[in-house]
């Protein structure tokens, strides 16, 4: 079995349609039918038509990348998306060859995947994974440190297994440093997630959430460790806290998804404190289930992941107390941009 990456586009565009319609579907909607090439001669030939101005590393790059969806992914090979619009990461298994679709709009390349988990957390996985997992390539083979086993262990919720020791013929940096640079800002929330993960369990991260929201001009009310009757934080506008949006907030510092007792627990406790909307925080994220509940309400309730809070962080980070940013030291600096 091998395991590979396979992105949906830069900005996650096609993340919903490759789920929803089981399929891996990658970018590169000018290029024609890949199954028409016999040949790796023969793909490159093809990408030099179409891009006859791309440079020589970045056609070999790319040709390297589909002929490997095309021709070198077999059937019974499993597919890693990193979600882009969660703090999740969705595994498949391929089920059938490369298909060239006229049907889903720009999106013409396809595998046939069924998708086996698509919200598991990426705190689920080890530090050298998510660094494979971030490399600046829209389709690539993840090997390295025995990814294969340890991703199938994740997947059957057997827990993370750490890295083995390293080899002596192991290159540094993981699976994408031969083939490209690495995505440092998804890096660097990686290790942000892990640092916040440890050090603001249970209530401290019902603390973490209230202060974002002390941050957004919300006076708030929070409940005592332990029971709370189904809210942790009550928030609402003006001075006094008497003005609307009125909120309930439930935070879950957990690593799993909520299922959607939680989120009907949640609006349960908005018609009981006469709130005008709800927040549903958890770390872990959220099934299917919570997420088709939650666009139903989606002018009532909002869900935020690991990946939404840490935005709501850094976007108030400066006026968030000292003692606060002590115990979650960040700062901001400047990368610069790579495209593929």
């Amino acid at each position: 079995m091998t395991v590979w990456l396979a992105r949906a586009g830069k900005t996650g565009e096609a993340e919903e349609m490759a789920l929803d319609k089981g399929l891996a579907i990658i970018g590169w909607a000018d290029l024609p039918d890949l199954s028409k090439a016999a040949s790796r001669e023969e793909l490159d030939a093809m990408y030099q038509a179409t891009r006859p101005t791309a440079g020589d590393g970045r056609r070999t790059n790319h040709v390297a990348q589909l002929w490997a969806f095309s021709h070198r992914m077999e059937k019974g090979d499993l597919v890693v998306l990193p979600l882009k619009r969660a703090s999740a990461v969705a595994i498949g298994r391929v089920t059938g060859p490369y298909a060239y679709r006229m049907d889903l709009g720009e999106n013409h390349h396809t595998r046939p995947v069924e998708w086996l988990r698509t919200d598991i957390p990426r705190t689920a996985f080890e530090q050298d994974l998510l660094y494979s997992f971030g490399a600046f390539m829209t389709v690539c083979r993840i090997h390295r440190n025995n990814a294969e086993a340890r991703i199938q262990a994740v997947l059957e919720g057997r827990g993370a297994v750490a890295a083995p020791s390293p080899s002596p013929d192991d290159e540094p940096g993981g699976d994408a440093t031969p083939d490209g640079p690495v995505d440092i800002e998804q890096l660097a929330q990686d290790q942000i997630s892990e640092h916040v993960l440890r050090n603001f369990k249970g209530h401290a991260m019902s603390r973490l959430v209230e202060e974002v929201l002390r941050a957004e001009g919300y006076v708030t009310h929070s409940a005592d460790p332990g029971a709370d009757g189904g809210v942790d934080i009550l928030a609402a506008s003006g001075p006094l806290g008497f003005s609307s949006p009125r909120l309930c907030v439930q935070v879950k510092s957990q690593q799993s998804p909520v299922d959607v007792t939680v989120f009907r627990g949640l609006q349960g406790s908005m018609q009981t404190f006469g709130a005008d909307q709800g927040l549903l925080v958890c770390w872990g994220g959220f099934n299917k289930a919570v997420v088709k509940e939650a666009r139903l309400s989606f002018f009532k309730i909002r869900l935020w992941d690991a990946g939404a809070l840490l935005k709501a962080v850094m976007r108030n980070y400066e006026r968030l107390p000292e003692e606060l940013q002590a115990e979650l030291p960040l700062k901001r600096t400047w990368a610069l941009v790579l495209e593929d």
